[in-house]
């Protein structure tokens, strides 16, 4: 059984169902009184314009009218299409604007939680004590009894703080071992 819905593969459909296309760049086959003109829609409008000097020059004046309204739907066109694009530019760069601003609020408070968050801390004055991590033995239970231990994975023993020698008299012998044959210092 046919379909009753025509299908038409032409390339003339083609073009006017995609009407919503980029225009200013889309080429465009259009039959006027002197044959086929291909183009963009700006082609397009310069040669219908020359087609129109031409027409004038030879004193058709109906044929110069002709051309000169087949160059004025082009623009019409051209300037439709091109006055969609910047609305879609300016909602876009809009939307934008909305976004940064959105981020950068979102920015500014994650700053002052945090500056709060550092204040709090130094109010406490560090009163919260370092959380342990759980060393490998404890944690893994038996299984992990053949683990090799590295320096890395050894707890950090505090050194004693070191003590600051004694000075020497002047009439005590050195440690040294060599008699105190010190050369003094000129003066």
């Amino acid at each position: 059984m046919k379909s009753t819905r025509s299908r038409s593969r032409s390339k003339s459909n083609r073009n006017r169902q995609n009407q919503g296309g980029n225009v200013v760049n889309r080429v465009f086959d259009s039959s006027g009184p002197e044959g086929k003109v291909r183009g963009t829609p700006q082609q397009v409008i310069e040669k219908y314009n020359q087609l129109a000097r031409d027409a004038q020059l030879s004193n058709d004046r109906v044929a110069a009218e002709n051309f000169q309204q087949h160059a004025e739907h082009y623009l019409r066109m051209l300037s439709e299409a091109q006055r969609e694009q910047d609305q879609r530019r300016e909602e876009q760069e809009r939307q934008n604007r909305e976004r940064q601003a959105e981020r950068d609020r979102e920015r500014a408070e994650r700053q002052e939680r945090e500056s709060n968050h550092g204040g709090q801390q130094a109010q406490q004055g560090g009163q919260d004590q370092p959380q342990e991590q759980p060393s490998p033995e404890s944690s893994g239970g038996e299984g992990d009894s053949n683990l090799v231990e590295t320096p890395e994975s050894k707890p950090k023993q505090k050194r004693a703080p070191r003590r600051k020698p004694k000075p020497k008299a002047e009439n005590e012998p050195d440690d040294t071992g060599d008699g105190g044959d010190r050369p003094e210092a000129a003066e």
